[in-house]
């Protein structure tokens, strides 16, 4: 099996085999922590303005993301594990727009298969990669407003190529970097009505979920669907 670990959004175009997509501050995270909570659909979108207008044309779905961390105008909600941890979205259809994760998706076009990464289901994420066992894996760190790489998305990579590698990857060394680097943010006083901190523990809380959430094209729209995956 063959392991490759890229960057940004170039990453995601040139993604290929098995590709996760890792956003962990925030997005996917969010969208575990959504399914988790009873969301029959969550249609990652790239484009603002097509989430309004699914929006607008069907009023019953939720609107969640952010746009320089921020909750855009007309959400329901911004992209904080935090804010939806105990909201029921039981039969709801979630629509779900980011900077990064949610464009890494979009872009990855020539992948096999696509999964959201993040810290909170990686176990999972490497159970079923080798229950698959594909020739290319591709890990896709979405970094900072797919900007410049962030310490979170990359050490999330690197966990499931060590794991599927069978090397020691240490989790409480990489709390401590992500706490200390690009986890900082999230600690920040001005930060706290779209970025609290107690999202830090949220995103970082390792093999929390047991399912992946893998992106399909279902009647033209992307669409996340939940996978349980059997130890």
């Amino acid at each position: 099996m063959n392991i490759e670990i890229l960057q940004l959004l170039e990453g995601a175009k040139h993604a290929k085999g098995l590709t996760v997509i890792i956003d962990v501050f925030r997005a996917f995270s969010v969208a575990c922590y959504a399914s988790n909570n009873g969301a029959q659909r969550i249609l990652p979108i790239g484009d603002i303005q097509e989430a309004y207008s699914l929006k607008k044309g069907n009023p019953e779905y939720i609107l969640i993301g952010e746009r320089q961390e921020r909750i855009p105008e007309g959400f329901d909600f911004g992209n904080s594990p935090t804010h939806i941890l105990n909201i029921d979205f039981t039969g709801k259809t979630i629509v779900h727009t980011t900077s990064a994760g949610t464009q890494g998706l979009v872009n990855a076009l020539h992948a096999d298969e696509r999964l959201t990464g993040s810290f909170v289901n990686a176990p999972a994420i490497v159970q079923y990669i080798r229950q698959q066992k594909p020739q290319h894996v591709s890990l896709v760190c979405m970094g900072y407003s797919m900007k410049h790489p962030s310490e979170e998305d990359t050490l999330c990579a690197e966990y499931i190529k060590s794991s599927l590698e069978d090397t020691f990857f240490s989790m409480e060394n990489a709390v401590n970097i992500m706490r200390n680097t690009s986890g900082k943010r999230l600690f920040e006083p001005q930060n706290q009505t779209f970025s609290p901190s107690s999202d830090f523990d949220l995103c970082t809380s390792l093999g929390k979920f047991d399912f992946i959430l893998k992106a399909d094209t279902i009647n033209g729209l992307l669409q996340l669907t939940r996978l349980k995956i059997k130890g």
